[in-house]
């Protein structure tokens, strides 16, 4: 589920967007008039989608994309002809606006979110040299006391710790713990 905050100086404007998007299935975390209550809200959801007006009571959408963190993109409504060009991460609807335009534009962008979180979930994790050695260890006794090959080894330990729903360098270290007794 991706976090959805909204933020429009008036607050009536605010709850219709955030009641349009909550009956399509979308979950709003926040509805804010100023662009600090937004950042603020951001800060704590940490990642998600910031929906709103090109101007907020304390600063324009150009403000809040600087201050607004990396993991948060931004979808503003403007009038017709307004769009500021140097700002990274903005996608812009004209107002007046239409439901299917606004509900397939959030759709797409919590789509490219989903897709960024899954490619970041199965990236091969960065491993220090000390849990390498570890690992290292692990196959080691294993290719010893049960002359299996570095592979086989790798796999054994893979498999085990998919098995009991433990870590890699924490199933190595079991098996090292056990084979030290």
């Amino acid at each position: 589920m991706v976090n959805i905050i909204v933020a429009f100086p008036k607050m009536e404007n605010g709850k219709s967007i955030k009641n349009i998007l909550v009956k399509h299935g979308f979950y709003v975390g926040a509805v804010c008039t100023a662009g600090a209550q937004a950042l603020r809200h951001a800060d704590l959801l940490g990642d998600g989608i910031l929906v709103c007006s090109e101007r907020l009571t304390d600063m324009m959408c150009s403000q809040l994309r600087e201050e607004l963190s990396r993991q948060f993109e931004m979808l503003v409504l403007a009038a017709p002809g307004f769009l500021e060009e140097d700002m990274e991460h903005v996608m812009y609807l004209s107002m007046p606006l239409k439901v299917h335009q606004l509900i397939s534009t959030l759709e797409m962008m919590v789509y490219s979110i989903e897709q960024r979180k899954k490619k970041k979930r199965f990236r091969p994790q960065k491993r220090s040299e000390e849990e390498r050695q570890i690992i290292q260890k692990a196959k080691e006794i294993l290719m010893t006391r049960n002359h299996m090959t570095e592979e086989e080894a790798h796999r054994y330990i893979q498999r085990t710790s998919m098995d009991s729903g433990t870590g890699l360098i924490e199933t190595a270290q079991m098996i090292l713990s056990m084979m030290q007794e």
